[in-house]
């Protein structure tokens, strides 16, 4: 569910802030409005992230943060990076 470019970079964003509106999560992983509307729905659908929708005046905002779900599949995805990661390191066929 996370390993796509700009769903990882949604989940990373969210797991290193308490929560993010829509234009800085946009800003931040380089997306434009429609893509990242439709992965953001498929990681709300998953359970990986909340959505609050309200308005600051007469204006409407769309805040995000990522859910205990979410964290988890965030973790997960850490571990078994380092995992590969280790292995590969220790593979005696590793070239230089």
């Amino acid at each position: 569910m996370i390993h796509g470019r700009l769903r990882l970079g949604v989940i990373a964003y969210l797991a290193s802030v308490e929560s993010a509106l829509f234009g800085e999560l946009k800003e931040a992983i380089g997306a434009t409005n429609g893509n990242l509307s439709s992965h953001l729905g498929k990681l709300e659908e998953a359970g990986y992230v909340a959505v609050d929708k309200r308005f600051a005046g007469k204006k409407p905002q769309t805040r995000f943060t990522l859910t205990h779900r979410g964290r988890q599949a965030w973790n997960n995805w850490l571990a078994r990076i380092e995992s590969l990661t280790n292995a590969a390191g220790a593979s005696p066929t590793r070239r230089r």
